[in-house]
Formats: C-alpha cells, sequence, structure tokens
C-alpha cells in the first residue's frame, strides 16, 4: 500500500517577538476549504478561536513549541529550524511553504512573504500557531499576575518593560533578548 500526500503543508509561527513565553511554530494541511481564513494577525481574538476550533476538526495539524530556556540557549534560528524539520517529519506532504523569506537552512521547504495572507494552509497554521501561544501565554499570566501578560501577550511593550524594571524577570522571560533600557539595570 502506498502512502498518499497531501499537496501542501502551511508552516507559520507566533511568539518569535516577544520577550517572555514559547515560540509556536504550526504546520497545517486542509482536508476541506475554510471559509474567512487570513492572516492570524488581521482577525479578532474571537474569530481566531472559532476559526481554530474549525481547522483542528478539518485539518491535520503539529505544533512545536520552544521554551525561553531553549531558545536563550540554542536562540531563535536553532528553534525556528528545528521546529521546521519537526513538522515536516510529522506531516508527510508533496510542499511545504512556510511564511517568511529564509528557510533557516531546512530542505525541502519553500517560502513566501506574507503567505499567512494568500495561501489559505498558511493562514490556518498561523491561526493555530497564535492561539495555541496566546493561550499559554494567558496561563502564564494566571501564574505570573504582576507582569499583565493578559494585556501584551509577552511582547516589549512599554508596560511590559516597567513590569520587568518593577519586579525582575520571571521564569517564562527570554533573557537573550536584551531591552536597552534594561541593560544596566539588571546585568
Amino acid at each position: 500500500m502506498h502512502e498518499t500526500l497531501s499537496k501542501l503543508c502551511g508552516i507559520d509561527e507566533a511568539g518569535r517577538g516577544p520577550i517572555a513565553g514559547d515560540l509556536v511554530i504550526a504546520g497545517c494541511i486542509l482536508d476541506r476549504f475554510i471559509e474567512g481564513l487570513n492572516d492570524s494577525k488581521k482577525l479578532t481574538a474571537k474569530k481566531r478561536e472559532s476559526l481554530y476550533e474549525e481547522i483542528i476538526q478539518n485539518a491535520s495539524y503539529h505544533v512545536a513549541k520552544f521554551t525561553p530556556k531553549q531558545i536563550d540557549d540554542n536562540g531563535i534560528s536553532w528553534c525556528l529550524a528545528s521546529g521546521l524539520r519537526q513538522i515536516m517529519d510529522v506531516l508527510r506532504c508533496e510542499n511545504y511553504l512556510f511564511d517568511g523569506n529564509t528557510t533557516f537552512g531546512v530542505d525541502n521547504l519553500k517560502t513566501m512573504v506574507k503567505a499567512d495572507g494568500k495561501v489559505a494552509e498558511v493562514s490556518a497554521a498561523s491561526i493555530i500557531a497564535k492561539v495555541t501561544h496566546d493561550r499559554d501565554i494567558l496561563k502564564e499570566a494566571l501564574k505570573y499576575p504582576q507582569y499583565q501578560f493578559e494585556k501584551h501577550k509577552g511582547y516589549g511593550t512599554a508596560l511590559h518593560v516597567e513590569m520587568i524594571k518593577k519586579h525582575g524577570y520571571c521564569p517564562i522571560h527570554r533573557r537573550s533578548y536584551k531591552i536597552k533600557s534594561l541593560i544596566n539595570r539588571l546585568f
């Protein structure tokens, strides 16, 4: 019996830029057309949640996560490459398309800038990654309420930096991400 391969696996990430929380990379092969897919950043949280449920019921998908410690120890590029390879190992497909302009050295991977708004499978992966990332950071907000993660999702906003100045780093902060206003204060 021969393994049937789908035509396209879309891949996107969420959490590359924040100074706290996990990096989440998702791959998605859609089983059917889903109305309303778009770049996750262009959708409301409510719409993302609704589409997420529809996607996971009508797709094959895989999520790779990397902790702040893994990011600090290995670098964000290593984590991205490892996540891309993991998705390609788990989701067997003819073609893989990653949102962006670099493959991070991963073979047999195509890239496209803004694919998350142009290609349904990448849009679906974008939504899976973003919803997963946001759900995870909201759980962390309950553990570390003083940082107000629910307001900034781990990004280096003025509020977040102010909370770090006041409380120091917590276990989900990426210490390898240097914040100019904190360099002389914490190091």
